[in-house]
């Protein structure tokens, strides 16, 4: 049956501030309780600060939170909450969470599909399969079957229904911000702020690894560190860079066709694109030698040696941790 998510975040958000207001409550009945105990009433605060309850309260905005809630690091707001369904979202695009069984599903060195079938409780009806090669290409436009994008609407199909998915993505484009169609502000968010916001929750150790060309975004890709294979990398390079670089050659052969006999109020355009394309050409050029050089490596990792010294060894790939 479709759901709205704008519906499960209301629920999700009554029941915390409730847990909230009650815990409030609570630790102001104790506080009274021993003034009584030790004859101080009126000597001792009985009222407990907004900002020193330590259980989360949602609001739909920042700049719907009091002032008396600075500093309580508990504080949540909407985008908070919709960023955290995108992180489960990518967890379900590589494997690591289920819609079909709850807990970790992968989470050992180089596992597979294969691996995540055997977990599951009906392995021919999986309502939603996780990525075959462990690349999730974060482009700005929709070039591969297996873009991230396009896999999270299938995730939001899968977990909330057909008949929702527009409204649905609706909600989580306007809980994000930005402007564009909700499919854009959502390519937006994974160009832009996915990665930094998966640092800041995993504390500067990111499971999920951003390879990534450089600014001018010529190619993006995530992959998961628990499914990392020495051949990855080799994978990267032929079944996804070249393939990026040959469509930048396409498009570029494409627009300079078109300029020849376009008027001059459009040659404007057509020249910005062409730049932008030739620009991420270049980057993606430079970007693959680099691959390439560590795809010759076959290197391993070993999961025992904790993130920062995996994601060392792909420094010159990967996006810097901030």
């Amino acid at each position: 049956m479709a759901t709205l998510i704008a519906d499960k975040y209301e629920a999700f958000k009554a029941e915390t501030n409730a847990r909230w207001d009650q815990l409030k409550a609570n630790e102001e009945e104790l506080n009274r309780i021993f003034a009584e105990i030790y004859g101080m009433v009126g000597e001792v605060p009985i009222e407990v600060e907004d900002k020193y309850v330590s259980v989360a309260r949602v609001f739909d905005t920042a700049e719907e939170i009091p002032e008396s809630f600075k500093g309580n690091k508990y504080v949540l707001t909407k985008r908070d909450e919709i960023v955290s369904l995108i992180s489960y979202a990518v967890g379900c695009m590589f494997g690591r969470y289920s819609l079909d069984v709850d807990g970790l599903v992968l989470a050992d060195a180089g596992q597979t599909l294969d691996d995540y079938r055997a977990k599951m409780p009906d392995p021919e009806r999986i309502t939603f399969l996780p990525d075959a090669d462990n690349i999730l290409p974060i482009t700005d436009d929709e070039y591969f079957s297996d873009d991230i994008v396009g896999r999270f609407v299938e995730f939001v199909r899968a977990a909330y229904g057909d008949e929702t998915l527009e409204e649905n993505l609706r909600f989580v484009s306007d809980a994000l911000g930005g402007k564009g169609t909700p499919r854009e502000v959502i390519r937006a968010y994974f160009l832009k702020e996915f990665f930094k916001d998966h640092c800041q929750t995993y504390k500067k150790r990111p499971i999920y690894w951003l390879f990534d060309s450089g600014k001018k975004n010529g190619f993006k890709a995530l992959v998961y560190m628990h499914r990392y294979r020495p051949d990855l990398l080799a994978r990267l390079r032929t079944d996804y860079v070249h393939e990026q670089q040959e469509r930048y050659r396409t498009l570029i052969g494409h627009l300079r066709e078109e300029r020849e006999d376009a008027p001059q109020s459009r040659r404007a355009k057509i020249d910005k694109q062409l730049k932008k394309l030739e620009d991420q050409l270049r980057e993606t050029q430079g970007f693959e030698e680099r691959v390439r050089t560590l795809a010759d490596q076959m290197i391993e990792i070993d999961l025992d040696d904790g993130v920062k010294v995996n994601y060392a060894k792909f420094q010159d790939v990967l996006a810097k941790i901030r």
